[in-house]
């Protein structure tokens, strides 16, 4: 039977709500995990938001990789710098490549947010020659994008330059070092060779 007294209706909510003070123990217990990366060493040149692509020769058309971050990365003991982008929501790896001196960046026809160019791609943990193309929400991010790009690729070109520089006058030296070795060499065994004739002769005089 329903009782029309608000009292004891408050009585009834406030016995509800009442803390018994027991506690329930959480059926699974989770630990912290340590997560990597793989970025540990490395320090963010460059992070911005933006949407890749890469083109699909057998379809002949242009497919979408994900849309995240992309961010350049130095390497802090090799100074090596990688491209690396990954999707927003699934962290998965779109586009993990290194940035060299071969890597001609370039604007997208007809689009002043989008640029492309061509790379040996690791994303899919094996190496494939990969063209890309990948669209900022700005003009002035595309232009920094290209800007940094060109700017590490000329770096690194003009690094290449001196050690083959370094390593051509080493060679040289070498070479150098080696004719000066072989002469006096050479001196010794004519030396030799003109005391055996010497030698020969006085035997030959005797009688």
């Amino acid at each position: 039977m329903a009782s029309n007294d608000p009292d004891r209706e408050e009585e009834a909510v406030a016995g509800d709500d009442e803390d018994t003070g027991a506690q329930i123990a959480p059926i699974v217990t989770l630990s912290e995990v340590a997560v990597t990366t793989g970025e540990e060493e490395e320090d963010a040149l460059l992070d911005l938001k933006a949407k890749l692509y890469r083109f699909d020769k057998d379809g002949n058309q242009w497919k979408e990789r994900g849309t995240g971050s992309v961010k350049l990365l130095k390497h802090r003991e090799t100074g090596k710098v990688r491209l690396v982008m990954r999707q927003a929501k699934t962290l998965k790896i779109c586009a993990n490549h290194l940035v060299i001196p071969s890597i001609k960046i370039q604007e997208h026809a007809g689009n002043d947010k989008s640029c492309v160019w061509h790379a040996s791609d690791f994303a899919d943990g094996e190496l494939k020659e990969e063209m890309f193309c990948i669209r900022f929400g700005s003009i002035e991010n595309c232009k920094k994008f290209m800007e940094t790009i060109e700017s590490i690729t000329e770096t690194f070109g003009k690094s290449e330059e001196k050690e083959s520089e370094d390593a051509s006058a080493a060679a040289g030296l070498l070479g150098k070092l080696s004719v000066a070795e072989s002469k006096p060499e050479k001196a010794s065994e004519e030396a030799t060779a003109a005391s055996v004739k010497v030698e020969e002769s006085s035997v030959a005089e005797k009688p």
